[in-house]
């Protein structure tokens, strides 16, 4: 035999049950997505520097090489460093004018493998992942100064300030480029030397290159808004009529009428037809022709209250 006890409260399925959602605190004035005129701009820059880094790698490492770009986002440098593998080398350079410092990112099995093609190695050797004596260093920093100059002549413009090649971390969590809340313009490279392929990043400081690229949706002055306006309703097509001046007549005529009748309109024969748009008089014109079709010549124009009523 099976005793319920009915005075035992059942298990509630109200809101309370519901697991609470997690709100994300959101800062308009930092905004984390980029705007669809930035993004452009900016993928045109880095899309040309990968294919001038391409370039200098296949000159300076004398082997084929081919660097595409894959993504850009906007991320904080927290979420930068997050998405890079524990051990890694990181080029961070610093840029006149501002603390946080830009970063090139790459593995270093990628650039030992570099190293070795510059110092004439056919095929290199598989080489584990290790920080780079003193003579790779300095290699791998000649590569990194070719690479900001072909950074600083794709860019043009947009990249105002000075760059340089600075220090080399090899731990992307102990790397500190910039504060965790900074925003970095990331883009994604797919690097191709010779046999071996590697994914790298370059990092720039958000505050480096917006304030080139301008505002998103620039805003018009008001003072020049009735002439952009005016503009604007000049290259409206609107329909034009002649009309005569209109007759009234008892609702039992309309209803009256049949084909033949003929209605007497109180508009004068020397008098102009007038010009109409959308209801509104604009002037006067006379019957005349173009070729075989019927025109109006304008006799008058009456645009003086149209155009005090519209300002």
């Amino acid at each position: 035999m099976t005793i319920l006890d009915v005075s035992a409260p059942a298990p509630s399925a109200g809101p309370s049950a519901r697991p609470q959602k997690q709100v994300e605190v959101y800062d308009f004035r930092r905004p984390t997505t980029l705007a669809r005129e930035h993004s452009r701009v900016l993928e045109l820059a880095f899309e040309t520097f990968a294919r001038q880094w391409g370039t200098q790698l296949t000159a300076k490492v004398r082997v084929l090489s081919q660097v595409t770009c894959e993504q850009l986002q906007m991320l904080t440098y927290d979420e930068y460093a997050a998405s890079l593998p524990a051990t890694t080398a990181m080029v961070l350079c610093p840029i006149e004018g501002v603390a946080p410092k830009a970063v090139v990112q790459f593995p270093t099995s990628a650039a030992l493998a570099w190293v070795s093609h510059m110092l004439g190695a056919v095929k290199p050797a598989p080489a584990p992942d290790r920080t780079f004596t003193p003579i790779e260093q300095a290699l791998v920093r000649r590569l990194m100064e070719d690479a900001l100059d072909d950074l600083r002549y794709s860019f043009g413009g947009l990249l105002v300030d000075a760059i340089g090649v600075g220090g080399f971390q090899y731990n992307s969590q102990f790397a500190q480029a910039a504060q965790k809340s900074d925003l970095m313009i990331v883009a994604t490279f797919d690097i191709e030397v010779g046999d071996g392929s590697a994914v790298g990043t370059v990092a720039i400081p958000a505050d480096v290159l917006l304030p080139q690229l301008g505002e998103a949706n620039p805003t018009v002055d008001a003072a020049d808004a009735r002439r952009l306006l005016g503009a604007q309703l000049a290259s409206v097509p609107v329909g034009v009529s002649l009309q005569f001046a209109p007759a009234a007549v008892l609702p039992s005529v309309v209803l009256g009428l049949a084909v033949g009748d003929v209605l007497p309109l109180p508009h004068p024969q020397s008098r102009p037809l007038e010009i109409s748009v959308d209801g509104q008089a604009v002037g006067r014109a006379a019957v005349g022709a173009n070729g075989s079709r019927l025109a109006g010549i304008v006799v008058s124009t009456s645009l003086t209250g149209i155009e005090e009523g519209t300002s």
